[in-house]
């Protein structure tokens, strides 16, 4: 599921204004948090998740695990902020936060 720099440089608008969903912390990733980014994804397709660890390499590597964990696509990364997309075709618009803004702003 490769997004083009396009399809990534709008969906970065869209997450601008999202809140985080979903925390990870220097415990690490445990089954619950597995499932809540699971559903998470489900529901909104496109979340934020924040890691609470201090090192630079240590966000990297849980970003990837939770990459690997999900089947999700890491759209942008800022500072302890992760922008995560998975795609549901079969998504709730009244949840997605792609249908919500796409309805919001007039777009099909």
């Amino acid at each position: 599921m490769s997004l083009s720099q396009a399809q990534k440089k709008a969906l970065r608008s869209i997450g601008h204004h999202l809140d985080p969903v979903v925390m990870v912390s220097e415990n690490g990733i445990s089954d619950g948090v597995v499932a809540e980014l699971n559903r998470a994804l489900t529901d909104h397709e496109l979340i934020k998740v924040k890691l609470a660890l201090p090192e630079r390499e240590d966000r990297t590597a849980m970003i990837e695990e939770l990459l690997d964990a999900s089947g999700a696509e890491l759209i942008q990364k800022i500072g302890k902020v992760a922008l995560l997309y998975r795609h549901n075709p079969q998504v709730n618009p009244k949840l997605s936060n792609i249908k919500r803004f796409e309805n919001h702003h007039g777009r099909r």
